[in-house]
């Protein structure tokens, strides 16, 4: 039953969907196998430079998908450009800093607007999130919001309802989950800077790991104490440290609608999840989430430790952040799954 879940096609009515229909309905079956593969290498590239197919949305895009794969086959050369632990306190640092961006900037504010910010600030963490290789932040938060209006329905294209790899990351390697809709997401559309980030969302990428690269070779030159080289830090702290982090992202996905307490009747399949909160820095308390998406706070109770949170309020008392937007009193309360 899994399996036929895991393949089934999806017929989704929403908003996502006119995205894909309002582009010419070409088949690259019916194209050359060269004329294919320039196309997906295209893609790497310029987000834009190709529709999406009309004929089957659903099937994964495997050249397309040339990257991500590579991602995680880099993270094997650990074998041959050894440890440093300069190089693991790299990985955890850039881990860090991304997973806030994600989960703070990301999903509280560009998918659900918890709080406000200004200009320079909103595009200061647009461009920490697409450095996650999460994409950019308007089809992550277009998505998102899908996923909200239609959790754990055959509509969501990421509900582990459809199959553990389906939910976790075989949903976005699929022609419908490449599309940006960018009528979901008109607020943050209107800046031409986050349109750029999406268009282009392997420019930050790349622009980090050429980063590492070359500060891993400065340093070791003059600084060889620390035991680091150019291809050291480029493999522990963007291959290594991004494929972590996208794996725990996406548990949010695949584990936090199976596994976990419900506090709350809301009517998906949403969890309360400790462990995984601590991972990604309160997004765990998933079901909490679900009941009241608005708050920029989601661990409700005092014990429920939200990371983000914590330097959401830390950022605003800077002036860097403002009107965090709270848990109203009246939906504190448990709701049981008999409610």
């Amino acid at each position: 039953m899994a399996t036929a879940r895991a393949t089934r096609r999806f017929t989704d009515p929403s908003p996502l969907d006119a995205d894909h229909t309002a582009m010419p309905d070409r088949s690259s079956d019916a194209l050359p196998a060269w004329r294919r593969a320039l196309r997906a290498a295209a893609l790497w590239f310029d987000t834009s430079a190709a529709p999406v197919d009309g004929e089957d949305p659903d099937r994964i895009d495997w050249l397309r998908v040339v990257p991500f794969i590579a991602l995680h086959l880099a993270c094997l050369a650990v074998f041959w450009v050894g440890f440093s632990w300069f190089a693991l306190g790299v990985a955890a640092a850039l881990y860090a800093v991304r997973m806030f961006a994600i989960t703070g900037f990301y999903h509280r504010y560009f998918s659900h607007k918890a709080f406000r910010t200004s200009r320079p600030v909103q595009f200061v963490f647009a461009v920490l999130g697409a450095a996650s290789v999460q994409r950019g932040p308007l089809w992550w938060a277009a998505h998102h919001r899908h996923h909200h209006r239609f959790a754990d329905t055959e509509h969501d294209i990421h509900s582990p309802r459809h199959g553990f790899f389906r939910s976790h990351m075989g949903w976005f390697l699929t022609r419908r989950g490449f599309a940006t809709n960018l009528d979901a997401i008109k607020d943050f559309a209107r800046f031409p800077e986050l349109r750029l980030l999406d268009r282009f969302d392997i420019l930050v990428p790349v622009l980090l790991a050429g980063g590492l690269y070359a500060l891993g070779a400065w340093l070791e030159g003059a600084y060889p104490q620390l035991g680091t080289t150019g291809p050291q830090l480029l493999v522990w702290g963007f291959f290594v440290s991004t494929i972590v982090l996208f794996h725990v992202t996406v548990t949010i996905n695949s584990l936090a609608h199976r596994w976990g307490t419900r506090r709350f009747a809301t009517r998906d399949d949403s969890r309360n999840n400790a462990l995984l909160a601590l991972l990604t820095f309160g997004e765990g308390w998933h079901n909490n989430h679900h009941h009241f998406p608005g708050s920029a706070r989601q661990g409700f109770a005092w014990w429920e430790l939200d990371i983000t949170y914590l330097v959401l309020r830390t950022m605003a008392l800077f002036g860097l952040v403002s009107d965090l937007k709270p848990v109203p009193a009246n939906m504190r309360g448990a709701r049981p799954e008999s409610a």
